[in-house]
């Protein structure tokens, strides 16, 4: 059964930090592409980072780009998502997604019909 967990969010200050960890189960990780994504109250879930199977092509949505930084340790079959400089509009329910039809080595992109894995989500509270 592939199955994907996240884990390391909580409740964070502004200008805090958190590591979020998406394990998987049943399956290799770094055979593809993950996707972070992020839902925060009352508006849809949007993409903000992903990295292909390979880990040399990364994106990252304008709204976290010099803040975020996603990585792959493949010894734990695990990706993570180190958030600094956190801001309450960061807040929301953060998924990993895996994309499992993406070619092997080809550039990601966050499209969310793209990634057919998905964890359960941790929440992110970002406030004073």
């Amino acid at each position: 059964q592939l199955r994907l967990v996240e884990s390391g969010g909580g409740l964070v200050q502004p200008g805090g930090s958190l590591r979020l960890s998406c394990a998987a189960s049943g399956f290799t990780l770094d055979y593809y592409a993950i996707g972070w994504f992020r839902q925060a109250p009352g508006k849809e879930r949007e993409g903000i980072s992903c990295i292909n199977s390979s880990g040399g092509n990364i994106n990252y949505a304008d709204s976290v780009k010099g803040r975020f930084t996603i990585s792959r340790d493949n010894a734990k079959n695990t990706v993570l998502l180190q958030m600094n400089s956190l801001k309450p509009e960061d807040t929301g329910v953060y998924y990993c997604a895996a994309g499992t039809t993406w070619a092997l080595g080809a550039p990601c992109a966050t499209l969310q019909y793209k990634y057919d894995h998905w964890g359960q989500g941790t929440q992110v509270t970002v406030s004073s």
